[in-house]
């Protein structure tokens, strides 16, 4: 029994719908040229604190005992999702500590704490969060491997299929997986048809090997640029979900994401982060099999400070 339904996801998007943008499907006549078909990116870039994340957050923090909203949160991530924990929290009067990578974007662990999160830097930050929820009695919200988080992720699908109902094809990047596992729930429910890829960096690829191995598996080492798919893990949820229902994990190299996001500024003027463009990267490479009729790409980050962005392109 998968951990998500449709009916999660539609009551996701119940809680969500007022806070939250509705971010827009826009048309690539560049990509859509060169695969003789139309493309359209979904741009969660545009998103609130600049992703995907908060769809999930949200969701995850009104399922909140009254207790728990007084204890606090915390939660380990790269980036995105700590952000928008932090923003969520913070607007909902809720103390929050995010546990981020000592190799985490300073851009991103500013915005961590401008947001208002107390922020902690830890080499092996899942397990540097585990242990801050059992010391202080916090309540670890998982950026990924939770049912709340991927109900909420969960609402892009639905506006997928609201804004292109003849969608053919639909292609994720995958850091733990919780944003391919609730748009494959919400999709998949109403049109079986639909396939759905997910894309990886070969140096973070944690899903595809659990998808080899059979079971959720833990890398001992990440190496990619693209930090908010640098997941240290698949999530038993997310592995569950992925492995029955997605079409086809596929992985690529990181210069071929720094293709992506180079082609996503310059000919649909997105200014997207690594994880934000390694699905449209695997579209351009040719990486995607792909059958008839429309596709969509998910732009799921923009979180990027100029520098880098610079030293990237």
């Amino acid at each position: 029994m998968l951990p998500v339904t449709l009916e999660d996801v539609r009551a996701a998007r119940e809680v969500i719908a007022s806070v939250l943008h509705r971010t827009p499907l826009l048309t690539s006549h560049a990509l859509g040229s060169q695969l003789d078909r139309p493309v359209y990116l979904k741009a969660e870039l545009f998103q609130k604190t600049g992703s995907f994340k908060p769809r999930g957050v949200l969701n995850r923090l009104k399922k909140l005992t009254p207790a728990e909203r007084e204890r606090g949160v915390v939660t380990f991530s790269a980036g995105n999702h700590a952000q928008a924990l932090a923003w969520a929290a913070s607007a909902a009067g809720i103390s929050a500590t995010v546990v981020m990578p000592t190799t985490a974007a300073a851009g991103k662990i500013a915005a961590a704490r401008g947001y208002g999160a107390e922020v902690m830097l830890h080499a092996k930050f899942a397990e540097g969060a585990q242990q801050l929820s059992q010391e202080r009695g916090l309540t670890l919200v998982h950026p990924f491997d939770d049912p709340g988080i991927i109900a909420g992720a969960g609402t892009v699908g639905l506006e997928i299929l609201e804004d292109l109902p003849d969608v053919a094809t639909v292609v994720v990047a995958i850091g733990g997986g919780g944003l391919i596992s609730g748009i494959v729930v919400a999709i998949r429910s109403q049109r079986p048809d639909v396939r759905i890829i997910g894309v990886e960096p070969i140096g973070a690829d944690s899903m595809a090997r659990s998808i080899v191995a059979g079971r959720s598996v833990r890398l001992d080492h990440l190496d990619t640029l693209a930090d908010g798919l640098a997941a240290p893990f698949a999530g038993d949820h997310t592995y569950a979900v992925v492995r029955d229902l997605v079409d086809e994990v596929i992985t690529i190299p990181d210069e071929e994401i720094l293709a992506g996001m180079r082609f996503l500024f310059e000919r649909c003027k997105l200014v997207a982060e690594p994880a934000g463009a390694a699905a449209t990267a695997a579209l351009l490479t040719g990486r995607v099999r792909l059958g008839s009729g429309p596709v969509v790409s998910l732009v799921s980050g923009g979180n990027i400070d100029v520098e880098r962005f610079k030293s990237l392109l």
